[in-house]
């Protein structure tokens, strides 16, 4: 009886799990695709891992789990597809990223994002995926590091960079 108990709560945490971070893994999984239906695909492939994981192995650490494996089935994925790059599609960011559709953004502000979004999309690939990390999914250096496989200091040096050329591409941007 005890064990059957266990499985309702931990189904119920599954359930939680996915209404809680689905939107963020597809947002994710989209970047690293440059397409939304594959993410999608994506998405369902890591709750359905979730779901034969046992829950003690990913408790205390769910969403660095869940970033982790959407980015490995994502990468497998373009593998399988033979795609060249990753975030192959320059206007994904700003696609996917959901900022300046709020009725109450003016124009000027809409035409920032989507400039901005435009610059985050130019940037090579690892800097692209780890500043999404970091800003669209609101990632910690160390979460990061889980997902990705790099050092936290890597990722912090690699940020750190990104965040120097995304200020001096933004400078040029904002000067004409």
């Amino acid at each position: 009886m005890g064990k059957r108990t266990n499985e309702v709560r931990d189904w119920d945490k599954v359930h939680q799990a996915i209404l809680s971070h689905q939107t963020a893994l597809i947002r994710y999984a989209s970047s690293i695709l440059g397409e939304r239906e594959g993410a999608k695909d994506v998405v369902q492939e890591v709750f359905l891992k979730l779901c034969k994981q046992p829950w003690r192995d990913v408790e205390g650490h769910l969403v660095n789990w869940l970033f982790r494996v959407t980015r490995n089935q994502a990468l497998d994925l373009l593998r399988k597809e033979k795609r060249m790059s990753l975030f192959e599609n320059p206007e994904t960011m700003e696609r996917l990223a959901g900022v300046g559709e709020s009725s109450g953004q003016d124009a000027r502000t809409q035409e920032r994002v989507g400039s901005l979004l435009e610059l985050v999309g130019q940037l090579p690939g690892k800097e692209r995926e780890l500043v999404t990390l970091k800003f669209q999914q609101g990632l910690s250096y160390k979460e990061i590091s889980e997902v990705t496989g790099m050092t936290v200091g890597n990722v912090g040096y690699v940020l750190h960079h990104a965040l120097k050329e995304l200020k001096t591409r933004w400078n040029a941007v904002e000067s004409v």
